[in-house]
């Protein structure tokens, strides 16, 4: 007697691949609880109102060239007479020169300086 031999059947490969993307959306699922949530009574500040300013221990070049610190007129070697060595910030005035603002930062580095920050209205906001 001759027996016929059914064909095998393949096995579906996209089993695997389900059962691999089923894993990784329980991994994930787990990992994104794992942090613990916000205080459901906290209130976050909305600073969408605020105004830009420059910060009250920040230099502000003026359009014509000037420097001011908070309010008054000052020259750079006033300003880092008795000042400690340390980052220092800088406001220009959108139209100030920049060969002006070129000079003030390489005077304040030179007059102990170690950093010189321009804050633009980008980092106002």
């Amino acid at each position: 007697m001759i027996r016929f031999s059914r064909p095998r059947r393949k096995r579906d490969s996209t089993i695997a691949l389900i059962n691999v993307v089923f894993l990784m959306l329980i991994f994930f699922l787990i990992a994104g609880t794992v942090a613990t949530p916000l205080d459901p009574d906290l209130d976050l500040v909305d600073t969408s109102a605020l105004e830009g300013r420059e910060p009250p221990d920040a230099l502000v070049l003026h359009r014509d060239g000037t420097l001011s610190f908070r309010g008054v007129l000052i020259e750079p070697e006033t300003y880092m007479d008795g000042r400690a060595p340390g980052p220092v910030r800088i406001v220009p005035d959108r139209n100030a020169a920049g060969s002006r603002l070129i000079e003030v930062t390489g005077t304040l580095r030179r007059l102990g300086a170690t950093s010189v920050f321009v804050v633009t209205e980008k980092a106002l906001e």
